[in-house]
Protein backbone atom coordinates (compact mmCIF):
# COMPACT_ATOMS: atom_id res chain seq x y z
CA UNK A 1 0.00 0.00 0.00
CA UNK A 2 1.47 3.39 -1.03
CA UNK A 3 2.06 6.14 1.48
CA UNK A 4 0.53 4.51 4.52
CA UNK A 5 -2.49 2.64 5.73
CA UNK A 6 -5.36 2.33 3.31
CA UNK A 7 -8.40 0.12 3.55
CA UNK A 8 -9.71 -2.00 0.75
CA UNK A 9 -12.24 -0.41 -1.60
CA UNK A 10 -15.86 -0.98 -0.71
CA UNK A 11 -17.58 -3.97 -2.28
CA UNK A 12 -19.92 -3.31 -5.16
CA UNK A 13 -23.50 -2.80 -4.05
CA UNK A 14 -26.06 -5.29 -5.15
CA UNK A 15 -28.99 -4.10 -7.30
CA UNK A 16 -31.14 -4.09 -4.20
CA UNK A 17 -28.61 -2.03 -2.19
CA UNK A 18 -27.87 1.66 -1.92
CA UNK A 19 -26.86 1.97 -5.57
CA UNK A 20 -30.33 1.04 -6.82
CA UNK A 21 -31.96 3.26 -4.20
CA UNK A 22 -29.81 6.22 -5.25
CA UNK A 23 -30.66 5.66 -8.94
CA UNK A 24 -34.36 5.61 -8.14
CA UNK A 25 -34.09 8.75 -6.07
CA UNK A 26 -32.05 10.55 -8.70
CA UNK A 27 -34.76 9.88 -11.25
CA UNK A 28 -37.44 11.51 -9.15
CA UNK A 29 -37.94 15.28 -9.59
CA UNK A 30 -38.19 17.95 -6.93
CA UNK A 31 -36.28 19.10 -3.87
CA UNK A 32 -37.29 16.14 -1.70
CA UNK A 33 -36.28 12.47 -1.41
CA UNK A 34 -35.63 11.58 -5.02
CA UNK A 35 -33.85 14.84 -5.96
CA UNK A 36 -30.21 14.81 -7.19
CA UNK A 37 -28.98 16.42 -3.98
CA UNK A 38 -30.75 13.79 -1.93
CA UNK A 39 -29.24 11.07 -4.11
CA UNK A 40 -25.75 12.48 -3.64
CA UNK A 41 -26.27 12.51 0.12
CA UNK A 42 -27.42 8.88 0.07
CA UNK A 43 -24.42 7.82 -2.01
CA UNK A 44 -22.02 9.66 0.32
CA UNK A 45 -23.67 8.04 3.33
CA UNK A 46 -23.48 4.61 1.73
CA UNK A 47 -19.78 5.03 0.94
CA UNK A 48 -19.03 6.26 4.44
CA UNK A 49 -20.97 3.37 5.96
CA UNK A 50 -19.05 0.86 3.86
CA UNK A 51 -15.77 1.87 5.49
CA UNK A 52 -14.12 3.61 2.54
CA UNK A 53 -11.05 5.66 3.44
CA UNK A 54 -10.79 8.99 1.60
CA UNK A 55 -7.90 10.44 3.64
CA UNK A 56 -4.94 8.14 4.13
CA UNK A 57 -2.85 8.11 7.32
CA UNK A 58 0.73 8.36 6.08
CA UNK A 59 3.80 6.83 7.72
CA UNK A 60 7.55 6.54 7.06
CA UNK A 61 6.96 4.54 3.86
CA UNK A 62 5.40 7.62 2.26
CA UNK A 63 8.79 9.12 1.44
CA UNK A 64 9.70 6.27 -0.91
CA UNK A 65 6.28 5.46 -2.34
CA UNK A 66 4.93 8.92 -3.13
CA UNK A 67 6.86 9.81 -6.30
CA UNK A 68 4.60 7.96 -8.72
CA UNK A 69 1.49 9.87 -7.56
CA UNK A 70 0.31 13.39 -6.83
CA UNK A 71 -0.41 13.91 -3.15
CA UNK A 72 -2.27 16.57 -1.20
CA UNK A 73 -1.00 16.23 2.36
CA UNK A 74 -1.96 17.83 5.66
CA UNK A 75 0.99 17.87 8.08
CA UNK A 76 -0.55 18.21 11.53
CA UNK A 77 0.16 17.95 15.26
CA UNK A 78 -2.30 16.09 17.53
CA UNK A 79 -2.29 18.90 20.11
CA UNK A 80 -2.82 21.72 17.57
CA UNK A 81 -6.22 23.44 17.84
CA UNK A 82 -6.13 24.70 14.24
CA UNK A 83 -5.38 21.15 13.07
CA UNK A 84 -8.42 19.82 14.90
CA UNK A 85 -10.54 22.53 13.31
CA UNK A 86 -9.23 21.58 9.86
CA UNK A 87 -9.88 17.83 10.30
CA UNK A 88 -13.58 17.72 9.26
CA UNK A 89 -12.83 20.02 6.31
CA UNK A 90 -9.97 17.76 5.28
CA UNK A 91 -12.25 14.72 5.34
CA UNK A 92 -14.69 16.57 3.06
CA UNK A 93 -11.82 17.38 0.71
CA UNK A 94 -10.90 13.68 0.54
CA UNK A 95 -14.49 12.66 -0.23
CA UNK A 96 -14.93 15.34 -2.91
CA UNK A 97 -11.62 14.56 -4.63
CA UNK A 98 -12.49 10.86 -4.74
CA UNK A 99 -16.01 11.49 -6.04
CA UNK A 100 -14.82 13.73 -8.88
CA UNK A 101 -12.26 11.15 -9.96
CA UNK A 102 -9.26 13.39 -9.34
CA UNK A 103 -5.80 11.83 -9.72
CA UNK A 104 -4.75 13.67 -6.56
CA UNK A 105 -4.55 11.46 -3.48
CA UNK A 106 -5.39 13.03 -0.13
CA UNK A 107 -3.46 12.13 3.00
CA UNK A 108 -2.42 13.38 6.41
CA UNK A 109 0.73 12.88 8.45
CA UNK A 110 1.44 13.37 12.14
CA UNK A 111 4.44 15.68 11.83
CA UNK A 112 5.38 15.13 15.47
CA UNK A 113 5.69 11.35 15.02
CA UNK A 114 7.47 11.59 11.64
CA UNK A 115 9.38 14.81 12.25
CA UNK A 116 12.30 13.91 9.97
CA UNK A 117 10.01 13.51 6.94
CA UNK A 118 8.12 16.70 7.81
CA UNK A 119 11.42 18.59 8.06
CA UNK A 120 12.49 17.38 4.62
CA UNK A 121 9.33 18.89 3.17
CA UNK A 122 9.97 22.19 4.95
CA UNK A 123 7.17 21.97 7.52
CA UNK A 124 7.63 24.78 10.04
CA UNK A 125 4.16 25.13 11.56
CA UNK A 126 0.85 23.32 11.95
CA UNK A 127 -1.21 22.68 10.01
CA UNK A 128 0.83 22.83 6.79
CA UNK A 129 -0.85 21.86 3.52
CA UNK A 130 1.35 20.84 0.60
CA UNK A 131 0.75 19.42 -2.84
CA UNK A 132 3.58 17.05 -3.78
CA UNK A 133 4.09 16.59 -7.50
CA UNK A 134 7.23 14.68 -8.46
CA UNK A 135 10.19 16.46 -6.94
CA UNK A 136 8.21 19.68 -6.40
CA UNK A 137 6.34 20.69 -3.25
CA UNK A 138 3.77 23.50 -3.44
CA UNK A 139 2.62 25.28 -0.28
CA UNK A 140 -1.05 26.14 0.15
CA UNK A 141 -1.56 29.59 1.68
CA UNK A 142 -5.24 30.22 1.07
CA UNK A 143 -8.33 30.02 3.26
CA UNK A 144 -8.85 26.62 4.87
CA UNK A 145 -12.17 25.89 3.22
CA UNK A 146 -13.11 22.82 1.19
CA UNK A 147 -13.71 24.67 -2.08
CA UNK A 148 -10.52 26.74 -1.90
CA UNK A 149 -8.34 23.72 -1.08
CA UNK A 150 -9.85 21.64 -3.89
CA UNK A 151 -9.46 24.48 -6.37
CA UNK A 152 -5.78 24.78 -5.37
CA UNK A 153 -5.21 21.04 -5.78
CA UNK A 154 -6.82 20.91 -9.23
CA UNK A 155 -4.91 24.00 -10.40
CA UNK A 156 -1.47 22.84 -9.29
CA UNK A 157 -1.95 19.18 -10.22
CA UNK A 158 -2.91 20.05 -13.81
CA UNK A 159 -0.76 21.36 -16.67
CA UNK A 160 1.43 24.36 -15.90
CA UNK A 161 0.23 26.19 -19.03
CA UNK A 162 -3.27 25.30 -20.23
CA UNK A 163 -3.93 25.84 -23.96
CA UNK A 164 -7.11 27.53 -25.21
CA UNK A 165 -7.71 26.07 -28.68
CA UNK A 166 -10.95 27.90 -29.56
CA UNK A 167 -12.98 31.03 -28.89
CA UNK A 168 -15.66 28.91 -27.24
CA UNK A 169 -13.09 27.52 -24.79
CA UNK A 170 -11.74 31.01 -24.16
CA UNK A 171 -15.21 32.34 -23.33
CA UNK A 172 -15.90 29.38 -21.05
CA UNK A 173 -12.65 29.87 -19.10
CA UNK A 174 -13.13 33.63 -18.87
CA UNK A 175 -16.52 33.15 -17.22
CA UNK A 176 -14.97 30.88 -14.59
CA UNK A 177 -11.97 33.06 -13.70
CA UNK A 178 -12.11 36.65 -12.54
CA UNK A 179 -8.41 37.12 -13.38
CA UNK A 180 -7.01 35.41 -16.48
CA UNK A 181 -3.37 35.44 -17.70
CA UNK A 182 -2.84 34.45 -21.34
CA UNK A 183 0.36 34.13 -23.38
CA UNK A 184 -0.24 34.93 -27.05
CA UNK A 185 2.28 33.91 -29.70
CA UNK A 186 4.77 31.22 -30.58
CA UNK A 187 8.09 30.13 -29.11
CA UNK A 188 10.13 33.04 -27.76
CA UNK A 189 12.25 34.14 -24.77
CA UNK A 190 9.09 35.77 -23.39
CA UNK A 191 7.34 32.39 -23.40
CA UNK A 192 10.27 30.79 -21.56
CA UNK A 193 10.02 33.53 -18.95
CA UNK A 194 6.23 33.05 -18.79
CA UNK A 195 6.66 29.33 -18.08
CA UNK A 196 9.25 30.08 -15.39
CA UNK A 197 6.92 32.55 -13.67
CA UNK A 198 4.01 30.11 -13.94
CA UNK A 199 5.98 27.42 -12.11
CA UNK A 200 6.44 29.88 -9.25
CA UNK A 201 2.98 31.47 -9.09
CA UNK A 202 0.74 28.55 -10.08
CA UNK A 203 -0.18 28.32 -6.38
CA UNK A 204 -2.05 31.63 -6.77
CA UNK A 205 -3.54 31.71 -10.27
CA UNK A 206 -4.02 29.89 -13.58
CA UNK A 207 -1.85 30.38 -16.67
CA UNK A 208 -3.11 29.91 -20.24
CA UNK A 209 -1.84 30.21 -23.80
CA UNK A 210 -3.71 30.95 -27.03
CA UNK A 211 -3.26 32.13 -30.57
CA UNK A 212 -4.29 35.67 -31.55
CA UNK A 213 -7.38 34.56 -33.49
CA UNK A 214 -8.82 32.93 -30.33
CA UNK A 215 -8.96 36.24 -28.46
CA UNK A 216 -12.11 38.43 -28.49
CA UNK A 217 -12.40 40.93 -31.31
CA UNK A 218 -12.09 43.93 -29.01
CA UNK A 219 -8.53 42.91 -28.03
CA UNK A 220 -5.80 44.77 -29.89
CA UNK A 221 -2.18 43.77 -29.30
CA UNK A 222 0.64 46.18 -30.23
CA UNK A 223 2.97 43.27 -31.03
CA UNK A 224 3.52 39.54 -30.66
CA UNK A 225 4.39 37.68 -28.55
CA UNK A 226 2.50 39.24 -25.66
CA UNK A 227 1.23 38.49 -22.16
CA UNK A 228 -2.29 39.72 -21.45
CA UNK A 229 -4.34 39.80 -18.25
CA UNK A 230 -8.14 39.87 -18.48
CA UNK A 231 -9.95 41.28 -15.43
CA UNK A 232 -12.42 43.93 -14.29
CA UNK A 233 -14.26 43.71 -17.62
CA UNK A 234 -11.23 44.77 -19.68
CA UNK A 235 -7.65 43.67 -20.46
CA UNK A 236 -4.10 44.95 -19.94
CA UNK A 237 -0.98 44.10 -21.91
CA UNK A 238 2.38 43.56 -20.22
CA UNK A 239 5.00 46.17 -21.18
CA UNK A 240 8.52 45.29 -20.10
CA UNK A 241 9.71 48.91 -20.15
CA UNK A 242 6.83 50.29 -18.07
CA UNK A 243 5.95 47.29 -15.91
CA UNK A 244 9.41 45.90 -15.17
CA UNK A 245 9.97 42.24 -14.34
CA UNK A 246 7.27 39.85 -15.60
CA UNK A 247 7.06 37.99 -12.29
CA UNK A 248 6.48 41.23 -10.34
CA UNK A 249 3.88 42.39 -12.85
CA UNK A 250 1.90 39.14 -12.66
CA UNK A 251 2.15 39.16 -8.85
CA UNK A 252 0.65 42.68 -8.81
CA UNK A 253 -2.03 42.04 -11.43
CA UNK A 254 -3.33 38.73 -10.03
CA UNK A 255 -5.85 40.65 -7.92
CA UNK A 256 -8.97 42.40 -9.12
CA UNK A 257 -8.94 46.18 -9.00
CA UNK A 258 -11.39 46.23 -6.09
CA UNK A 259 -11.49 43.61 -3.33
CA UNK A 260 -13.40 42.61 -0.24
CA UNK A 261 -10.35 42.74 2.04
CA UNK A 262 -9.77 40.50 5.05
CA UNK A 263 -6.71 39.54 7.07
CA UNK A 264 -5.61 36.84 4.65
CA UNK A 265 -5.96 39.15 1.64
CA UNK A 266 -3.84 41.80 3.36
CA UNK A 267 -1.17 39.17 3.99
CA UNK A 268 -1.12 38.27 0.29
CA UNK A 269 -1.13 41.91 -0.80
CA UNK A 270 2.08 42.39 1.17
CA UNK A 271 3.93 40.59 -1.66
CA UNK A 272 2.77 43.09 -4.27
CA UNK A 273 4.48 46.14 -2.77
CA UNK A 274 1.30 48.16 -3.24
CA UNK A 275 -0.37 50.54 -0.81
CA UNK A 276 -3.86 49.35 0.14
CA UNK A 277 -6.65 51.95 0.28
CA UNK A 278 -9.53 50.56 2.35
CA UNK A 279 -12.97 51.80 3.28
CA UNK A 280 -13.56 50.36 6.77
CA UNK A 281 -17.32 49.93 7.04
CA UNK A 282 -20.04 47.74 8.47
CA UNK A 283 -21.53 45.66 5.65
CA UNK A 284 -24.72 45.20 7.63
CA UNK A 285 -25.15 48.93 8.03
CA UNK A 286 -26.99 50.37 5.03
CA UNK A 287 -26.73 53.99 6.13
CA UNK A 288 -25.65 56.64 3.63
CA UNK A 289 -22.21 57.24 5.15
CA UNK A 290 -21.17 53.58 4.95
CA UNK A 291 -22.36 53.09 1.37
CA UNK A 292 -20.93 56.46 0.28
CA UNK A 293 -17.35 55.70 1.35
CA UNK A 294 -17.52 52.28 -0.29
CA UNK A 295 -18.77 53.85 -3.54
CA UNK A 296 -15.98 56.46 -3.47
CA UNK A 297 -13.29 53.76 -3.25
CA UNK A 298 -14.96 51.76 -6.04
CA UNK A 299 -15.12 54.83 -8.31
CA UNK A 300 -11.45 55.66 -7.77
CA UNK A 301 -10.44 52.05 -8.46
CA UNK A 302 -12.43 52.05 -11.71
CA UNK A 303 -12.01 55.57 -13.07
CA UNK A 304 -8.40 56.25 -12.03
CA UNK A 305 -6.89 52.86 -12.70
CA UNK A 306 -4.32 54.16 -15.19
CA UNK A 307 -3.11 56.68 -12.61
CA UNK A 308 -2.91 54.52 -9.49
CA UNK A 309 -2.97 50.80 -10.33
CA UNK A 310 0.84 50.41 -10.15
CA UNK A 311 0.97 51.82 -6.62
CA UNK A 312 -2.44 51.17 -5.05
CA UNK A 313 -4.89 48.36 -4.37
CA UNK A 314 -8.45 49.32 -3.48
CA UNK A 315 -11.13 47.59 -1.45
CA UNK A 316 -13.31 47.62 1.66
CA UNK A 317 -13.18 45.76 4.98
CA UNK A 318 -16.15 44.67 7.04
CA UNK A 319 -15.71 45.81 10.66
CA UNK A 320 -12.79 47.45 12.45
CA UNK A 321 -11.62 44.68 14.80
CA UNK A 322 -8.81 43.44 12.57
CA UNK A 323 -7.69 46.87 11.45
CA UNK A 324 -7.61 48.11 15.05
CA UNK A 325 -5.38 45.23 16.11
CA UNK A 326 -3.14 45.84 13.10
CA UNK A 327 -2.75 49.56 13.71
CA UNK A 328 -2.88 49.32 17.53
CA UNK A 329 -5.41 52.11 17.34
CA UNK A 330 -9.15 52.55 17.77
CA UNK A 331 -10.64 53.60 14.44
CA UNK A 332 -14.31 54.51 14.39
CA UNK A 333 -16.26 53.32 11.37
CA UNK A 334 -16.96 54.26 8.71
CA UNK A 335 -13.53 55.60 7.80
CA UNK A 336 -10.81 55.37 5.17
CA UNK A 337 -7.26 54.19 5.83
CA UNK A 338 -4.30 53.56 3.51
CA UNK A 339 -1.92 50.78 4.58
CA UNK A 340 1.69 50.21 3.60
CA UNK A 341 2.00 46.48 4.29
CA UNK A 342 5.75 46.46 3.62
CA UNK A 343 6.73 48.66 6.60
CA UNK A 344 3.55 48.72 8.76
CA UNK A 345 2.91 52.42 8.15
CA UNK A 346 -0.56 53.81 7.59
CA UNK A 347 -2.17 57.08 6.51
CA UNK A 348 -5.41 58.66 7.70
CA UNK A 349 -7.09 61.57 5.89
CA UNK A 350 -6.65 64.90 7.66
CA UNK A 351 -10.19 65.92 6.72
CA UNK A 352 -13.49 64.29 5.92
CA UNK A 353 -13.68 62.55 2.53
CA UNK A 354 -16.79 63.90 0.87
CA UNK A 355 -16.36 62.77 -2.74
CA UNK A 356 -14.07 61.16 -5.30
CA UNK A 357 -12.04 64.34 -5.76
CA UNK A 358 -11.20 64.41 -2.03
CA UNK A 359 -10.04 60.81 -2.21
CA UNK A 360 -7.86 61.46 -5.27
CA UNK A 361 -6.32 64.46 -3.53
CA UNK A 362 -5.60 62.32 -0.44
CA UNK A 363 -3.90 59.65 -2.58
CA UNK A 364 -1.80 62.25 -4.39
CA UNK A 365 -0.67 63.69 -1.05
CA UNK A 366 0.58 60.21 -0.11
CA UNK A 367 2.45 59.84 -3.39
CA UNK A 368 4.16 63.24 -3.14
CA UNK A 369 5.08 62.72 0.52
CA UNK A 370 3.03 65.51 2.06
CA UNK A 371 0.67 63.17 3.94
CA UNK A 372 1.76 62.28 7.48
CA UNK A 373 2.70 58.61 7.93
CA UNK A 374 1.88 56.90 11.21
CA UNK A 375 3.01 53.61 12.69
CA UNK A 376 6.01 51.84 11.14
CA UNK A 377 8.34 49.05 12.18
CA UNK A 378 10.83 51.01 14.34
CA UNK A 379 12.03 50.00 17.80
CA UNK A 380 9.39 52.02 19.64
CA UNK A 381 6.63 50.55 17.50
CA UNK A 382 7.91 47.04 18.15
CA UNK A 383 7.90 47.67 21.90
CA UNK A 384 4.41 49.08 21.58
CA UNK A 385 3.38 45.98 19.64
CA UNK A 386 4.68 43.67 22.39
CA UNK A 387 2.80 45.59 25.06
CA UNK A 388 -0.36 45.75 22.95
CA UNK A 389 -0.29 42.02 22.17
CA UNK A 390 0.29 41.15 25.84
CA UNK A 391 -2.58 43.39 26.91
CA UNK A 392 -4.87 41.96 24.22
CA UNK A 393 -4.04 38.41 25.29
CA UNK A 394 -4.82 39.12 28.94
CA UNK A 395 -8.08 40.86 28.10
CA UNK A 396 -9.20 38.09 25.73
CA UNK A 397 -8.46 35.41 28.33
CA UNK A 398 -10.45 37.20 31.03
CA UNK A 399 -13.35 37.83 28.63
CA UNK A 400 -13.56 34.24 27.48
CA UNK A 401 -12.96 32.61 30.88
CA UNK A 402 -12.65 34.82 33.97
CA UNK A 403 -11.87 31.90 36.28
CA UNK A 404 -9.12 30.64 34.01
CA UNK A 405 -7.73 34.17 33.79
CA UNK A 406 -7.64 34.50 37.57
CA UNK A 407 -5.85 31.17 37.84
CA UNK A 408 -3.31 31.85 35.09
CA UNK A 409 -2.40 35.36 36.17
CA UNK A 410 -3.48 35.50 39.84
CA UNK A 411 -1.55 32.43 41.00
CA UNK A 412 1.85 33.55 39.62
CA UNK A 413 1.31 37.07 40.98
CA UNK A 414 0.46 35.62 44.39
CA UNK A 415 3.58 33.45 44.43
CA UNK A 416 5.75 36.38 43.39
CA UNK A 417 4.17 38.58 46.09
CA UNK A 418 4.88 35.98 48.79
CA UNK A 419 8.47 35.64 47.61
CA UNK A 420 8.99 39.41 47.66
CA UNK A 421 7.47 39.65 51.13
CA UNK A 422 9.73 36.87 52.39
CA UNK A 423 12.83 38.53 50.96
CA UNK A 424 11.95 41.93 52.44
CA UNK A 425 11.12 40.41 55.85
CA UNK A 426 14.37 38.44 55.92
CA UNK A 427 16.39 41.58 55.19
CA UNK A 428 14.63 43.58 57.96
CA UNK A 429 15.15 40.89 60.66
CA UNK A 430 18.75 40.52 59.67
CA UNK A 431 19.30 44.26 60.00
CA UNK A 432 17.78 44.30 63.52
CA UNK A 433 19.85 41.30 64.63
CA UNK A 434 22.96 42.84 63.21
CA UNK A 435 22.29 46.11 65.01
CA UNK A 436 21.73 44.36 68.35
CA UNK A 437 24.88 42.31 67.88
CA UNK A 438 26.94 45.40 67.13
CA UNK A 439 25.52 47.17 70.18
CA UNK A 440 26.35 44.20 72.42
CA UNK A 441 29.87 44.03 71.07
CA UNK A 442 30.40 47.73 71.79
CA UNK A 443 29.08 47.29 75.33
CA UNK A 444 31.42 44.36 75.96
CA UNK A 445 34.31 46.35 74.60
CA UNK A 446 33.58 49.20 77.06
CA UNK A 447 33.31 46.76 79.93
CA UNK A 448 36.60 45.21 78.96
CA UNK A 449 38.39 48.56 78.81
CA UNK A 450 36.97 50.12 82.01
CA UNK A 451 36.03 47.09 84.14
CA UNK A 452 32.83 46.48 86.00
CA UNK A 453 31.34 48.84 88.57
CA UNK A 454 32.49 46.60 91.47
CA UNK A 455 36.04 46.59 90.20
CA UNK A 456 35.97 50.38 89.89
CA UNK A 457 34.64 50.75 93.52
CA UNK A 458 37.28 48.37 94.89
CA UNK A 459 40.01 50.29 93.11
CA UNK A 460 38.68 53.54 94.55
CA UNK A 461 38.73 52.14 98.14
CA UNK A 462 42.30 50.96 97.69
CA UNK A 463 43.33 54.39 96.53
CA UNK A 464 41.56 55.94 99.55
CA UNK A 465 43.29 53.51 101.94
CA UNK A 466 46.68 54.25 100.48
CA UNK A 467 46.01 57.97 100.74
CA UNK A 468 44.96 57.68 104.44
CA UNK A 469 48.09 55.76 105.49
CA UNK A 470 50.34 58.37 103.92
CA UNK A 471 48.53 61.18 105.65
CA UNK A 472 48.92 59.43 109.04
CA UNK A 473 52.66 58.93 108.58
CA UNK A 474 53.07 62.56 107.61
CA UNK A 475 51.10 63.63 110.68
CA UNK A 476 53.32 61.52 113.02
CA UNK A 477 56.47 63.09 111.57
CA UNK A 478 55.08 66.57 112.20
CA UNK A 479 54.31 65.85 115.83
CA UNK A 480 57.80 64.40 116.44
CA UNK A 481 59.42 67.57 115.07
CA UNK A 482 57.34 69.69 117.49
CA UNK A 483 58.51 67.63 120.50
Amino acid sequence: MRGGERSAPPPAASPSGPARASRNMAAAPGGRPGSPLWAAAVVAFALASSGAVFVEDLDESFKENRKDDIWLVDFYAPWCGHCKKLEPVWNEVGIEMRNMGSPVKVGKMDATSFSSIASEFGVRGYPTIKLLKGDLAYNYRGPRTKDDIIEFANRVAGPLIRPLPSQHMFEHVQKRHRVLFVYVGGESPLKEKYIEVASELIVYTYFFSASEDVLPEYVTLPELPAVVVFKDGTYFVYDEYEDGDLSSWINRERFQGYLNVDGFTLYELGDTGKLVAIAVIDDKNSSLEHTRLKSIIQEVARDYRDHFHRDFQFGHMDGNDYINSLLMDDLTIPTIVVLNTSNQQYFLPDRHIENTEDMVQFINSILDGTAEAQGGDGVLQRIKRIIYDAKSTVVSVFKSSPLLGCFLFGLPLGVISIMCYGICTADTDGGVDEHETAKKENSDRELTDEGSEEEQEEEKNENYTELSDGDLKQKDLSEKKKD
